[in-house]
């Protein structure tokens, strides 16, 4: 049994304890890589996020390693062959707004120079350090969550609910959610000032 003091959503599987570890709570400005969380997120609406985490690596081949470019350009055929792909979440209406969604991210690049320019301006280009103790404190939107979502709902985004949106500012460190008695926590803040 470990010593360390984790988050307590973490638990035992080594997966997810490498993505608390290493992940979770970084802020993220590169593009790809915020636009691969924003997919896997919309994805997990309705399921676990150890169910994505395990069908990671598949939804990187499937997704031709989430290159936005080459998904908005996908046709009914590359949407056909996906739904029938038993290594990712094969929902027909996560697949359609997966292209919807690159096509949305696009446009917001061309406005903003970047989707990370634009996301990151919500929080003033800097994350947000909160001081849960508890892992109930922590909530699953906000109402920064429920503006951005709207903001992305109006610019053609699917399945970018408040929760989701929410999940996404987590993963991707605009907001440092570690409780406070997590190792992460300090690192994370450490790293952000």
């Amino acid at each position: 049994m470990s010593t360390i003091k984790r988050c307590d959503w973490v638990g035992e599987d080594p997966l997810y304890i490498a993505y608390h570890d290493t992940e979770w709570g970084v802020p993220v400005y590169d593009d790809t890589k915020l636009f691969e969380f924003l997919i896997l997120e919309t994805f997990q609406a309705g399921l676990s996020w150890i169910t994505i985490l395990r069908k990671r690596e598949n939804f990187r081949k499937a997704f031709d390693n989430f290159n936005y470019k080459k998904l908005a350009l996908y046709d009914e055929i590359k949407q056909e062959v996906l739904r029938q792909d038993k290594g990712i979440i094969r929902n027909k209406l996560k697949i359609k707004a997966t292209i919807s969604n690159a096509q949305a991210f696009i446009k917001i690049q061309k406005e903003f120079e970047s989707f990370s320019k634009y996301i990151w301006g919500f929080v003033k280009q800097k994350p947000i350090q909160n001081r849960w103790k508890t892992i109930d404190q922590v909530p699953a939107n906000t109402a920064l969550s429920d503006v951005i979502s709207k903001d992305l709902k109006k610019r053609g985004f699917k399945f970018v609910g408040s929760t989701v949106i929410y999940a996404h500012m987590q993963a991707t460190g605009m907001v440092n959610d570690h409780t406070t008695n997590c190792f992460r926590y300090k690192e994370i803040q450490n790293a952000n000032s």
